[in-house]
């Protein structure tokens, strides 16, 4: 807790703060680091195995085979949403499981499961899309100043 903070407690919520502070367990960060580590380098293999697989029998070449393989990724990660198991994987494997696209896939299909019993457009839609809205905003924006340093830097060239 911030030294601010601490100013605006009474001495007995500060001792409080003090008191869990020294009681709360120390967080075992290796061991986080390497399970986030496992998990999302196991599902980046997926994504290249699935990559691989579009590439090899699919007739793809690689370019063609991304997107595919993105939306087989996001399917995969709704199925397994749906049926409980990667709210458990993220759990045990952290951040491993949040900053693959699946993790976002996992955040919109949560949002649209809880909140389905209040109907399909306020309930899920309206849900689904309060978390996703941020996301998709900031993406726009940032492809724009992307775009307009690349033209400002880099008038006239490559297209």
């Amino acid at each position: 807790m911030s030294n601010n903070k601490k100013k605006k407690l009474t001495p007995v919520q500060q001792e409080y703060q003090d008191l869990a502070k020294r009681k709360e367990p120390p967080r075992p960060v290796v061991i986080n680091c390497i399970r986030a580590f496992i998990v999302g380098g196991a599902i980046c293999v997926l994504g290249q195995a699935i990559q691989d697989m579009f590439i090899h029998w699919g007739g793809f070449d690689k370019k063609e085979a991304s997107n595919p393989t993105v939306a087989v990724l996001i399917l995969i990660s709704i199925i397994l949403t749906s049926l409980g198991v990667y709210d458990k994987m993220a759990q045990w494997a952290g951040a491993g499981t949040a900053v693959p696209v699946t993790g976002f896939a996992n955040s919109m299909a949560s949002a649209a499961i809880e909140h389905r019993g209040e109907g399909l457009v306020l309930g899920v839609g309206g849900k689904m899309f309060k978390l996703a809205g941020p996301v998709i905003v900031f993406g726009v924006v940032a492809a724009f100043f992307v775009s307009l340093c690349h033209l400002i830097f880099n008038p006239g060239g490559g297209h």
